[in-house]
């Protein structure tokens, strides 16, 4: 079980090794690495300076300074920017998608291009959202995106067609998300200094169905990384990106 891969394809070729599936839970482009500034599209667009510029304002919540910044930035290379972060993208998905062993079950992230990924997905890669399939006699339930933010990552959907997609999901034995529930230790991430948006919904879900895991990623560095709510464990089985290592869970 993986997710926020963000690039990471070395580690993501031997994540599957001795189990008998690999689920990913998105991310798989790197924008901009809050780690290392010197990683991702952005810096490789406009380098490292300007990257740690744009971390800064970001961590300041300064995003609509941030938004000008970014603008600016495109404005000066007179380059189509969709042209260019698509191709870019492209290169990243080549990578990743080639890294998934078979069986994968995958859903997007906030920051992934869910029009492409049927491009790529190879015999062996199953794309899940708003959707259930049964694995090793356990049914999971796959819900992927994150809502809407300050931050305009691609894949973001309003409160309600989330809230819709946790429900065509129903009841499960694991819930597999992007984003995790709405509790404040879950989101809240401490290096980013800010709290990211989780699922009010998906929180209900868990309350109301008590699957036994629910399981997401999105928040790289939270106070916690896991807790159990009622009758569910709670797992944050990221930040595939800075570890490298898989969570496992065994049945």
């Amino acid at each position: 079980m993986v997710s926020d891969v963000h690039g990471n394809a070395r580690d993501l070729a031997r994540a599957g090794e001795g189990a008998d599936a690999l689920i990913c839970l998105g991310d798989l482009v790197l924008f901009l690495d809050y780690a290392d500034h010197s990683r991702g599209i952005f810096p490789d667009l406009f380098g490292k300076e300007n990257a740690d510029r744009i971390v800064e304002l970001r961590t300041a919540r300064r995003f609509e300074e941030a938004r000008e910044f970014g603008a600016r930035l495109w404005g000066g290379i007179g380059t189509d920017r969709a042209g260019a972060i698509e191709k870019a993208v492209r290169k990243q998905y080549a990578e990743m998608f080639a890294a998934f062993p078979t069986p994968t079950y995958a859903t997007y992230g906030n920051v992934d291009m869910p029009p492409l990924w049927s491009e790529y997905a190879r015999p062996g890669t199953t794309v899940l959202d708003g959707q259930r399939i049964e694995i090793g006699g356990w049914t999971f339930g796959f819900v992927g995106g994150g809502l809407k933010t300050p931050m305009r990552t691609p894949y973001e959907i309003g409160d309600e067609e989330y809230a819709a997609k946790i429900e065509a999901v129903g009841e499960v034995d694991v819930l597999c998300t992007h984003i995790p529930p709405d509790v404040p230790e879950l989101v809240y991430d401490t290096v980013a200094r800010r709290f990211e948006r989780g699922s009010r919904a998906l929180l209900d879900a868990i309350r109301r169905t008590k699957p036994r895991y629910s399981l997401f990623g999105h928040v790289h560095q939270p106070l916690a990384r896991r807790m159990r709510i009622g009758a569910t464990e709670c797992v944050n089985v990221g930040h595939f990106a800075g570890t490298g290592r898989p969570w496992a869970l065994e049945w």
